[in-house]
């Protein structure tokens, strides 16, 4: 019998997938609001990187480190959000040509290169307007959370020379108005790579074997983008480890919508499986 068609299997892959994407995340967010936000860790790694004698973050004068980290990075999730746009777009180009009733411009558009972008977009419309929602969901969501905490960078309080006095996330919380000028928690440049982590889920609704690679990979990006922002003062470790737990449950939240959970907790496909098989509707 199919283990797939087993009331048993299915329940135990129900809950290996809301404690693999739904518990673990939840847990981390625990440790770090227990580890971080409750004790002065996110200070004393801080402390590596500032200068007393200076009262200055070295590298934060640095312009090529800031060029590089900061300016060019975007570059990787803009495109990728751009794309995505653009993508959903033109999947409905098809539709509205009718081209399938019209031999001639199908030959035309084969014949300019333009026919194949527009089938291919048209067949994965639904994940183009995944990654649209998903990255805009994942951005309202980082600056709602900003507006409505008020934390300000290491760098503009006083522990660091600055003028605003530190405080945590949890103590300006504010769910229904903007809680004050502070726009640092979470991390918004981390979190901008963490939003590529909506390439992970589609590549889960085909059952891509590399999937968990790209996942393992965009979380790097993610912690590399923010980790750069500590290191010039901008921002706390603790801010790039929400910031990927806020991503990462946007991103899911939507693939469930989108995609639904029976597709995304299929096993990943053998290398003797045909990708032809999987469902692209």
């Amino acid at each position: 019998m199919n283990s797939l068609s087993n009331p048993g299997h299915n329940m135990q892959s129900r809950y290996r997938f809301y404690w693999m994407n739904f518990g673990i995340p939840l847990a981390c967010a625990v440790v770090v609001f227990l580890c971080f936000d409750l004790t002065r860790i996110d200070i004393a790694f801080n402390d590596l990187f500032f200068d007393p004698v200076t009262q200055k973050f070295p590298l934060d004068h640095v312009h090529l480190f800031e060029k590089i980290t900061h300016k060019w990075a975007r570059v990787i999730p803009n495109w990728t959000g751009e794309l995505a746009i653009i993508g959903a777009v033109l999947s409905f180009v098809w539709s509205l040509l009718r081209a399938e009733k019209r031999p001639k411009l199908v030959a035309f558009l084969d014949k300019i290169k333009v026919g194949p972008v527009l089938r291919f977009t048209h067949k994965h419309r639904r994940d183009f307007l995944y990654v649209v929602f998903a990255f805009a969901i994942s951005t309202g969501l980082i600056h709602y959370l900003k507006g409505h905490t008020s934390v300000y960078c290491p760098i503009e309080t006083t522990q660091y020379g600055g003028k605003i006095e530190h405080k945590e996330w949890y103590e300006n919380f504010d769910l229904l108005k903007v809680a004050g000028d502070g726009r640092c928690w979470p991390g918004g440049h981390a979190s901008g790579g963490f939003t590529m982590l909506a390439l992970y889920f589609v590549a889960r609704r085909y059952r891509w074997r590399y999937s968990k690679a790209l996942m393992y990979g965009f979380l790097g990006l993610g912690f590399v983008y923010g980790t750069t922002r500590v290191v010039q003062g901008w921002h706390y470790m603790s801010h790039t480890f929400w910031a990927g737990i806020v991503v990462w449950l946007a991103c899911l939240l939507t693939a469930l919508a989108f995609y639904g959970r029976a597709r995304l907790e299929m096993p990943v496909l053998e290398k003797s499986e045909a990708p032809g098989l999987v469902a692209t509707g």
